[in-house]
């Protein structure tokens, strides 16, 4: 699924006659080690930080699920604490980057109750590729059984995901909103591309 995704995005770009192709350190080491790229392309990695520039994001109402407001990219700087100044929102995010992950969108909101700030998200993934999905999730949230939630929609298709941001390794609550989503998308990512060599 990763490999494919990625070559899809190398073929649309190298399509539209880009001869540098623009990518992000994930995907920069994932095409130099599976040789995906040919030698007339050559490939320029870009910072981290504006990966989710062109993404659409709401702020909506947890209860109601009421749309507060629409925000740019530059929303992505605030603090992610605040999440914890304003508990009764949630923040939900798209971008054309998580079609290569195989992830629909991802929402954050703290929790109410231990205040830790969780993750939802869909992800594409086979359901015969539960035990491995498991396990993987468990490596990320450091062998706590209690830090995610996984469960299979017949209906789309997708693994709802919902895990604590605060039980992965890199986390810290001084990062950014963008930082924080820029970690769900690079462990979901390293999480994928486990599963796809086993």
């Amino acid at each position: 699924m990763l490999r494919k995704q990625i070559q899809n995005y190398i073929n649309n770009k190298i399509e539209t006659g880009e001869k540098t192709l623009e990518v992000y350190n994930e995907e920069y080491n994932y095409i130099h080690k599976h040789n995906l790229l040919d030698a007339n392309t050559n490939m320029n990695i870009i910072e981290g930080n504006s990966r989710f520039n062109d993404a659409y994001i709401e702020r909506s109402d947890k209860e109601t699920e009421e749309l507060l407001s629409e925000e740019n990219h530059s929303f992505l700087n605030q603090p992610l604490t605040y999440l914890k100044d304003h508990k009764n929102e949630f923040i939900y995010l798209e971008s054309p980057w998580f079609d290569i992950i195989g992830v629909d969108a991802v929402s954050i909101e703290v929790d109410d109750v231990f205040g830790n700030y969780d993750v939802m998200l869909g992800l594409k993934i086979p359901k015969k590729l539960e035990k491995a999905l498991k396990d993987q999730l468990l490596l990320l949230m450091q062998n706590d059984s209690t830090s995610f939630e996984l469960s299979f929609s017949q209906n789309d298709g997708l693994w709802d995901v919902n895990f604590s941001l605060n039980a992965i390794n890199e986390f810290h609550e001084e990062m950014t909103i963008g930082s924080a989503y820029q970690l769900v998308y690079t462990s979901i990512f390293q999480l994928i591309e486990v599963i796809e060599e086993k």
